[in-house]
């Protein structure tokens, strides 16, 4: 029983490193890179799509200050 589970251990092991040594390698080559996609995206991105993206940014960005002036506000009743 002990045999079969140590077997079956360092196999699933041996597996996971190898695979994830694959991916690594993948990763360094650059297999998972498109470029292509990238630069067509930027191409084809309508004058609405890229405001879009302006004002979600922003929007992001305020939440940001707001959670941090709310923290800085807490600190400073709790001081």
């Amino acid at each position: 029983m002990t045999e079969t589970l140590t077997m079956m251990l360092v196999v699933g092991l041996v597996l996971s490193f190898t695979i994830l040594g694959i991916f690594i390698w993948g990763a360094k080559q650059g297999q998972f890179d498109d470029g292509e996609k990238m630069m067509s995206g930027l191409l084809f991105d309508s004058q609405e799509d890229l405001n879009d993206a302006i004002e979600k940014e922003k929007k992001v960005k305020s939440i940001k200050e707001m959670k941090s002036r709310k923290n800085k506000t807490k600190e400073d009743k709790n001081s």
